[in-house]
């Protein structure tokens, strides 16, 4: 009768299997004007999905994609010249 063991040794964790670093959390707080403005656009599409299109939520849709854009503007703004780690932004 055979042994059967690991072949290997012990297995540490994954690249995948930790928490974000301190400068990922930075991108991440640093993009959360983008992301949030891009919800309240996804938002708007989705709850103008369920009617017959309107003027109102025509509106509602433009004014969030006006967010999005400006959101988006003052990331760019904020990070002109810094180099974030890992290419993040």
């Amino acid at each position: 009768m055979k042994h059967i063991g690991a072949a290997q040794v012990v297995v540490t964790a994954d690249v995948f299997d930790r928490e974000p670093t301190l400068a990922e959390l930075d991108a991440i707080e640093l993009e959360s004007p983008v992301i949030l403005a891009e919800v309240d656009l996804l938002d708007a599409q989705i709850k103008a999905m369920d009617r017959p299109a309107n003027e109102v939520d025509a509106r509602r849709i433009r004014r969030a994609r006006n967010r999005v854009l400006t959101a988006r503007r003052d990331l760019v703004n904020r990070t002109a010249g810094v180099m974030l780690p890992g290419g993040a932004a």
